[in-house]
């Protein structure tokens, strides 16, 4: 069984950084593009970035050119770092993986 952990989130003031990491467990992590997601209070899930196994990467408009998407196959994890944070990026961060459930997200809150 696949498993997500997803850690790193806190409060943080306008402008700011946050390094948010997601181990995976139970898979062959190399051989999949795994990703982020958000979801704030009252909206639906919405796709943040995504990362192939060839390291390519995507991002949705709203964070590009202030996250970026990396993962560690040796570690069989992915992180996001996230600059230049604003308040609409307050919202609970997911990591996805292909065959695995949702794990329980970490909060993200932008905030002075």
């Amino acid at each position: 069984q696949v498993q997500l952990v997803e850690s790193g989130g806190g409060l943080v003031q306008p402008g700011g950084s946050l390094r948010l990491s997601c181990v995976v467990s139970g898979s062959q992590f190399s051989i999949y593009t795994v990703g982020w997601y958000r979801q704030a209070p009252g909206k639906q899930r919405e796709w943040v970035a995504t990362i192939t196994t060839a390291g390519t990467t995507g991002y949705a408009n709203s964070v590009k050119d202030r996250f970026t998407i990396s993962r560690d196959n040796a570690k069989n994890t992915v992180y996001l770092q996230m600059n230049s944070l604003k308040p609409e990026d307050t919202a609970v961060y997911y990591c996805n993986h292909p065959i695995a459930a949702w794990g329980q997200g970490t909060q993200v809150t932008v905030s002075s």
